[in-house]
Formats: structure tokens, C-alpha cells, sequence
């Protein structure tokens, strides 16, 4: 397969570039491109190559302390430079994805108030639900093909984590990248924020999101289908992914909504098509029955979604 390139127009320049994740190559600019670019001065002299940079950046992140450091550190490059985040990704796969995805992210979406340093994705709360057209437009990237949305009520095997859930969508593009080749130009990860019933969390006051108990029954209803409309009428194309909703909303809302437009849900579709492949078979058999015994001893899955799945 022959690959092709073309020249990248842009509108942006010096520390306005800088600030932009998709087109900042930080030290890697050239002299010529720092001159066309106003970037003269707002860097230092000496030019790096993508590999001098992920040398740099990985003996810093191998420099922290915990996975959750790890994790902060990563999203912090991922925030000011994606073209290195993916290529540091990419030379450290297997040691990385536990860091940027579960289980560390499990501690990311509980920590999240904590942590927050910079703005990634859309946060759609239900009392700005007649604004969810402004929202949408406010986003940066106009040619979103993909958007993984959670409204956070079941995180994981952690309940309901309020706007904290926003770290599964942000982790999940970023593998969908890493792993499947999709620019990040593409993706965009939206938490809808309705609420939280965890009370944790409404008693926390670092906690960011909307203070309010969880909407429910119509309420909701019409709140997602604001959400919906509002998505199709600014890319209608989308693939939209529902992540880590609860098992009570799940599956009404792909019922509702499969057959109006492009979406699935990963953890009743994706976890079921795994489990039709052939390692998903054979994996769960080369188990012992002492550890199959074993798991049924050990206490429920919070998460398993019943039939119906495919």
C-alpha cells in the first residue's frame, strides 16, 4: 500500500499554534517553519526529531511515581502535543495501554475534579440541555466521524463517577487511535452530565459538575433525544458510541436509536462480538475449572448486560 502526502494550510501561528494539540510539533518545528510560523524565540534553538522528543518525554514519564502520575503525565502531552503522544504511544504499546486506559483509568474518572488541568471534549449539562446547538458548534474539529458519549452512571465496575466519566471516553478514542488508526481530527469525546447520585461526589467541593441529583424517566428521555437531534443535525454522519451507561438506560437507548442512526453500544455489542471470536472462546477454556470455580465464588459482575447483545 502506497501512502501520499500534501501540504497542511493552517490559519494559525505563533503561540496560538503552540496551543493547538493536532498541529503543535513543539521543538520538532523547523527553522524554516518557525520563521513562516512566527515561532522565533518562543522556542529553544536547537531542532529535535520525533524520535529525540519521545526519548525525552518517556525518561520523564518513567520518572513518576504511580500509575495515576503516569496517567496525568500522558493526558498532559496528549493535551499539548498529540502527534507525540500517539508516536510515544506507539514505541510503548503494551506498557502504556494500562495507563491510559483501565484499569488506571478507573482512578482518573474518581479523581477527576482533582486532577483537572485543561479542557478536552464537550461537557453537556442538562441545565444548559437548550443550548446543546451552541455546544456542539463551540467544538473546534467540524469533520467528526466518530464521538464516544457516557453520562457516567456506570463507570467501569465503580458506579456512578458524575462528569469523572469523562476519562473513559477520552481513554477510549485515544485507543481507537493508537490501535485502529484513527485521526484524532476525527474523534471528539463528549460526557453528558445529568447529575450524580453519589453522594461522594455532591459533597466534594473540588467536585466540577452540575451538583444536582440524577434526572431520570422523561426527564432524561428528552434530554438525550435533545442530544441526539442536536448531533445529527451538526455532523449526520457520526458514529455515535454509547459507553458505560447503566444497564437500565442501555438498551432502551439503542432500541430507541439504532436504526435512526450510526451507533452502538460497546459494552453490549462490542463485549458480545469479542466474545463470538475465536479467542473469545478459547481464552475462557484453557481456564481451569478451579479458577472457573473460583470466579463464580467471587462476588457478582456489576457490569454484565443480558441477551440481546448482537
Amino acid at each position: 500500500m502506497t501512502t501520499t502526502s500534501r501540504p497542511l494550510y493552517i490559519s494559525y501561528a505563533g503561540p496560538s499554534l503552540l496551543e493547538m494539540p493536532l498541529l503543535n510539533k513543539g521543538s520538532a518545528f523547523t527553522p524554516q517553519e518557525r520563521i513562516e510560523f512566527n515561532l522565533i524565540g518562543l522556542l529553544p534553538q536547537n531542532v529535535e526529531t520525533i524520535e529525540e522528543q519521545v526519548t525525552r518525554v518517556y525518561s520523564q514519564y518513567k520518572q513518576c511515581a504511580s500509575d495515576l502520575d503516569k496517567h496525568i503525565y500522558l493526558r498532559s502531552i496528549q493535551d499539548n502535543n498529540e502527534t507525540l503522544f500517539f508516536r510515544l504511544l506507539d514505541s510503548h504499546l503494551d506498557e502504556m495501554l494500562p495507563i491510559i486506559y483501565t484499569p488506571t483509568v478507573g482512578q482518573a474518572c474518581q479523581e477527576f475534579s482533582k486532577i483537572y488541568r485543561t479542557h478536552r471534549g464537550l461537557f453537556i449539562s442538562y441545565p444548559e440541555r437548550d443550548r446543546i446547538d451552541d455546544i456542539l458548534r463551540s467544538a473546534t474539529k467540524d469533520r467528526i466521524k466518530i464521538i464516544v458519549v457516557t453520562d457516567s452512571e456506570r463507570i467501569l465496575g465503580l458506579g456512578d463517577q458524575g462528569i469523572g466519566g469523562m476519562g473513559i471516553p477520552i481513554g477510549k478514542l485515544s485507543l481507537y487511535t493508537a490501535c485502529g488508526g484513527i485521526s484524532p481530527a476525527y474523534t471528539l469525546p463528549i460526557v453528558l452530565d445529568v447529575g450524580t447520585n453519589n453522594r461522594e461526589l455532591l459533597d466534594d467541593p473540588m467536585y466540577m459538575g452540575w451538583r444536582h441529583e440524577r434526572v431520570s424517566g422523561k426527564e432524561y428521555e428528552d434530554f438525550i433525544a435533545l442530544f441526539i437531534d442536536a448531533v445529527q443535525r451538526r455532523w449526520p454522519d457520526v458514529l455515535l458510541q454509547f459507553e458505560d451507561f447503566a444497564q437500565s438506560n442501555a438498551m432502551p437507548l439503542l432500541e430507541r436509536y439504532r436504526d435512526e442512526l450510526c451507533c452502538f453500544n460497546d459494552d453490549i455489542q462490542g463485549t458480545a462480538s469479542v466474545g463470538m471470536t475465536p479467542e473469545g472462546w478459547i481464552q475462557p477454556l484453557e481456564a481451569s475449572w478451579v479458577d472457573i470455580q473460583n470466579r463464580q465464588n467471587s462476588r457478582p459482575c456489576r457490569n454484565i448486560v443480558p441477551a440481546r447483545q448482537v
